[in-house]
C-alpha cells in the first residue's frame, strides 16, 4: 500500500501560490473614496472661483428657480447658518479633526455605500477647510465662500451639498445596520449588494 507523496518543501521566505493572500477589496474602495473626494473638492473650489468672478457681495441675487433657489455671494466666517461666526479658528480645528478621523476610517472600508458617503464627506470637509486655511482674513480664520441661496433661509456651496448628502447616506446605512466594514451589526455575514454594501469590490 503506497503512501501519499510528501508536498515539496518551500524555501524559507517563500510561499506557495495557494497560500498567497488575495488582493484586498478595501484597497479598491479606498481608491474610489479618494477619487470621489478629489472630484468633490475640485468641483467645490472651481464653483467658488466662478462665484467670486461672476457675483458681487451685496449685489442683486441671480434667480435660478424663482426665489426658491438663487445665486448670491457672501463670505461666511462661521458654520452653517453663520453659527459660531466669532469662533472661526475653533471651527477650523474641529473640521481638521473630522478630516483626520475620516482618513483613518477609510482604511477599514468594506462597503461601497460607506465609500461613497466618506468620499463626499471628506471632499466637502476639505473644500471648506481650504477656505478657512487660505482665505482672508488669515490662516485658520478664513471665511468660506457661499453662493447658493436657498429661499433666503441660508446660503451654501457645493461642499455643503456633499456634506449633507453624505450625512443622509450615513444615516440610511446606519438605520439598515450596515457597518463601515460592510457587515450587519450583530452578525458576521456581510450585507448583500442590494443593501448598499459589497463583498466583492471588483
Amino acid at each position: 500500500m503506497s503512501t501519499p507523496a510528501e508536498p515539496p518543501a518551500v524555501a524559507d521566505g517563500e510561499s506557495s501560490p495557494a497560500a498567497a493572500p488575495a488582493p484586498s477589496g478595501s484597497r479598491v474602495l479606498v481608491a474610489w473614496t479618494a477619487v470621489l473626494a478629489a472630484f468633490v473638492l475640485a468641483a467645490d473650489q472651481l464653483t467658488k472661483w466662478w462665484a467670486e468672478s461672476a457675483l458681487t457681495v451685496g449685489g442683486e441675487p441671480v434667480p435660478l428657480v424663482g426665489e426658491l433657489l438663487q445665486l448670491r455671494l457672501i463670505y461666511n466666517p462661521g458654520a452653517a447658518l453663520s453659527i459660531a461666526s466669532g469662533y472661526t479658528w475653533i471651527l477650523t480645528i474641529v473640521v481638521t479633526v473630522v478630516v483626520v478621523f475620516i482618513v483613518r476610517a477609510i482604511g477599514r472600508l468594506g462597503s461601497r455605500g460607506w465609500a461613497v458617503a466618506l468620499g463626499m464627506l471628506l471632499g466637502g470637509a476639505v473644500g471648506n477647510l481650504v477656505d478657512r486655511l487660505a482665505r482672508e482674513p488669515g490662516f485658520a480664520r478664513g471665511h468660506v465662500v457661499d453662493f447658493i441661496d436657498y429661499a433666503g433661509f441660508f446660503v451654501g456651496n457645493v461642499a455643503d451639498i456633499a456634506v449633507v448628502s453624505a450625512a443622509v447616506l450615513i444615516a440610511l446605512l446606519s438605520l439598515r445596520g450596515i457597518g463601515l466594514d460592510g457587515k450587519r451589526h450583530g452578525g458576521a455575514e456581510p450585507a448583500t449588494e442590494s443593501d448598499g454594501d459589497q463583498s466583492d469590490p471588483a
